[in-house]
């Protein structure tokens, strides 16, 4: 085979693998870069209690989503346990869930609950989801069963 089809192969398969990645995942609520929690870290929801923005810079791969960190170390914490360190339903807003549907988050409105992440729409969103939390929960993981592999627009 020579060079030019060789290079040509490489771009093709290269394109396949990043393809696949970013292949049409409902079950997780990723951007169109397929990062999720808007670019939120995910580890400094635990360890800081504080919405972090992640960077580019220091990225992992988990359940078809790219997680971005505030740090190496963070990014190496998740990459220890990432289940543990994941949002509850997919990143997807924790009312939403309750409610059957699926919603985009800003990365900002959370709380971590029995060492579980739960992120909102927003603000406004957190302050409803909050005032019965447990109930919200425990209704959110019943429906997530249902609604986990459907498109957001179809609910």
């Amino acid at each position: 085979m020579n060079i030019k089809k060789s290079i040509m192969w490489s771009i093709a398969l290269a394109s396949l693998s990043f393809g696949s990645l970013q292949a049409a995942d409902v079950s997780v609520s990723v951007d169109k870069n397929a990062v999720i929690l808007n670019g939120y870290d995910a580890v400094a929801y635990f360890t800081k209690s504080s919405a972090v923005k992640g960077s580019q810079n220091y990225t992992a791969v988990h359940n078809n989503s790219i997680y971005q960190f505030s740090s190496a170390k963070n990014r190496d914490t998740f990459n220890k346990n990432p289940e543990k360190y994941a949002p509850q339903y997919g990143g997807f807003c924790a009312y939403g869930a309750a409610l059957g549907k699926k919603f985009e988050v800003d990365g900002k409105a959370f709380e971590v609950v029995d060492n579980k992440l739960y992120v909102n729409k927003n603000a406004e969103v957190y302050e409803i989801w909050d005032k019965e939390e447990a109930k919200n929960i425990k209704t959110a993981d019943k429906k997530w069963v249902d609604i986990k592999d459907k498109a957001a627009s179809s609910l």
